[in-house]
């Protein structure tokens, strides 16, 4: 082969690898950086209104049943209760990842604070956080082996995104069922809260709980949330 043509097949052959390096650096580092979903098996399926009466729960190697969800029901009494609550003034939720704590401010005013359980098996993101969506109740699933979970009926979800976080990732604070140990980390990345102190902020918050559906416009902004800390248990 003539000098000019063994040394383009050279150049040629080493471009090649040099792409597939950079490809194969590039995958790497998406991979192993990007935020996982919430919810690994039902992300896109848990961002939409859900209600499965008839199921039963898998969490922890147990078998729950669900509390019934009635969309029938009369929440009118609730959403008075939530607007009188007092406060004067932009509504503002803490999550502190450290005490496993989260408290809601109406202003200067103390809404509500209540245990929380964050993240143990996925973290919880940091940062302001904007509620993109509210769902009465929706279903969650993930994990694999001892860590796999079903869990039907899930309540008064509050799902939050920001820049960094993309709401697809199916982050949210809701009620839980499934556990009775709030104050210590228990979920794949979610904010578990106990089912009373859930309901209480679901018609406090914004976007308005009016439908068992509800999305943030320009018109009724999701409320701010700011997750802190980092959780020690």
């Amino acid at each position: 082969m003539p000098k000019a043509k063994r040394a383009h097949s050279a150049g040629f052959g080493f471009t090649a690898i040099l792409l597939f390096v950079l490809v194969a650096v590039s995958f790497f580092a998406f991979t192993s950086t990007r935020t996982p979903c919430a919810n690994s098996l039902s992300c896109k399926e848990s961002l939409q209104l859900r209600i499965e009466n008839d199921q039963v729960a898998t969490f922890g190697g147990q078998t729950i049943t669900p509390p019934k969800v009635d969309l029938s029901e009369a929440d009118s009494p609730k959403k008075v209760l939530a607007e009188t609550s007092g406060g004067d003034g932009e509504k503002h939720i803490y999550v502190d990842l450290g005490t496993q704590t989260l408290t809601a401010y109406e202003g200067e005013t103390v809404f509500m604070q209540t245990p929380i359980s964050s993240g143990k098996w996925g973290k919880t993101p940091t940062g302001d956080f904007k509620i993109w969506e509210t769902l009465r109740a929706t279903k969650m699933s993930g994990g694999s082996g001892n860590d796999y979970y079903y869990l039907p009926n899930v309540p008064y979800v509050m799902f939050f995104s920001n820049d960094k976080v993309a709401p697809g990732r199916g982050f949210a604070l809701h009620g839980a069922y499934w556990h009775n140990n709030f104050g210590h980390t228990m979920s794949h990345g979610c904010v578990n809260m106990r089912i009373v102190d859930a309901e209480k902020l679901y018609y406090w918050v914004h976007p308005v709980a009016e439908r068992n559906v509800n999305v943030a416009t320009k018109d009724d902004p999701g409320t701010l949330i700011t997750i802190y800390g980092e959780s020690s248990n």
